[in-house]
């Protein structure tokens, strides 16, 4: 295959993904969003805030789901719960996941989870920096 024709492949690959991170892929009643939300319930996190970002071009995922904890140990917990739940309910493992005692986040490409102590919460203030996105409270 020639250059310019590989280049042309290249070009349409690269626009192809470019257009499918646009199109929404998920929304609240995606079955791994719903186990999401159930597994960190299920540990008790509290102030859960879904931020919708499928209309933000720049966004990274189509969602962030952010709760608190009040320790590192609960923190962990939920952590390990939406890895456990969403392996066998979803069948999907965490493209990434960074583990920390004040925060921990999984990405799953299409939703991105934020578990943060409270104050580590105030102060990276993930909510203000995507105000444009819808923001939905959660939980009981």
């Amino acid at each position: 295959m020639n250059k310019t024709k590989i280049d042309t492949l290249d070009k349409a690959t690269t626009d192809s993904k470019a257009t499918e991170k646009r199109s929404p892929r998920l929304n609240t009643n995606s079955k791994l969003y719903k186990t999401i939300i159930a597994a960190i319930e299920d540990k008790k996190g509290e102030n859960i805030i879904s931020l919708d970002l499928r209309k933000i071009d720049e966004a990274v995922a189509d969602y962030f789901i952010i709760c608190e904890a009040q320790s590192h140990t609960q923190i962990h917990a939920i952590a390990s719960n939406i890895e456990k739940e969403v392996k066998d309910n979803c069948a999907e493992n965490a493209y990434h996941t960074h583990y920390g005692q004040h925060w921990t986040l999984l990405d799953y490409v299409n939703i991105v989870v934020h578990v943060f102590d409270r104050e580590q919460r105030k102060f990276y203030d993930i909510e203000g920096l995507w105000a444009d996105a819808v923001h939905k409270e959660l939980g009981k």
